[in-house]
């Protein structure tokens, strides 16, 4: 039995992909997450096989989501499911932990072939990201990651809040901290990246696919 957790926005989709697990005997969908850091969460109580996780989600990204699950241990096998096939969007998967990327225009029955994949320990690659995985190979000058590498797991929280429009006043209390700490995060990775204007850090924030323009 493979045990599945699903992490996405939308109900809907969670719902069913779900419902077509369920007709497969062989998996058990142990649950079902709409933000990331509820799926961080119910990876570390429910102890899955794999995750299915898209990219932008509330709260805390798929990206650090990621990062978090690889870093705890759990073991897990994590299959990013995403509508956005950007090559920015594929290397961060990849780089923080990823064993697979499948994009929504996709059938389910690729999604098995990917956990089949995965849970033997290979990787798998939706034919429609293969080419960025290819130009991050041939071109690896081109990257856009490196600039997000240089942040720490809050500090793209922060990032990602403030690109959705919230002030540092908002922010703090999601994140359950002082506002002075948001304000330190945001002058901090300003300075990394070199932006220094909120409509700066929102561009770039859409250009690597952490918010949706």
């Amino acid at each position: 039995m493979t045990r599945v957790i699903i992490a996405d926005d939308h109900q809907v989709v969670r719902e069913g992909i779900a419902r077509l697990f369920a007709e497969r005997p062989e998996f058990e969908v142990v649950g079902q997450a709409g933000d990331g850091e509820e799926a961080v969460a119910l990876v570390a109580e429910k102890q899955p096989d794999v995750v299915l996780m898209d990219i932008q989600m509330p709260r805390l990204s798929g990206i650090d989501a990621i990062r978090r699950i690889v870093k705890s241990g759990s073991g897990a096998k994590i299959l990013v499911l995403s509508a956005h096939e950007s090559r920015a969007n594929v290397e961060q998967a990849l780089r923080a932990g990823a064993s697979g990327y499948l994009v929504k225009t996709g059938s389910f029955a690729e999604v098995l072939v990917a956990v089949a994949a995965v849970m033997q320990g290979a990787s798998y690659l939706s034919p429609a990201v293969t080419r960025q995985v290819v130009d991050a190979i041939a071109r690896p000058g081109d990257s856009v990651a490196p600039g997000i590498a240089m942040l720490t797991d809050r500090e793209r929280e922060v990032l990602e809040l403030v690109a959705e429009g919230h002030s540092s006043k908002e922010i703090a209390p999601m994140l359950g901290v002082s506002l002075k700490t948001i304000d330190s995060h945001r002058s901090n990775l300003m300075d990394k990246l070199d932006i220094h204007k909120v409509s700066g850090l929102v561009r770039y924030a859409i250009r690597m696919g952490l918010v949706e323009a």
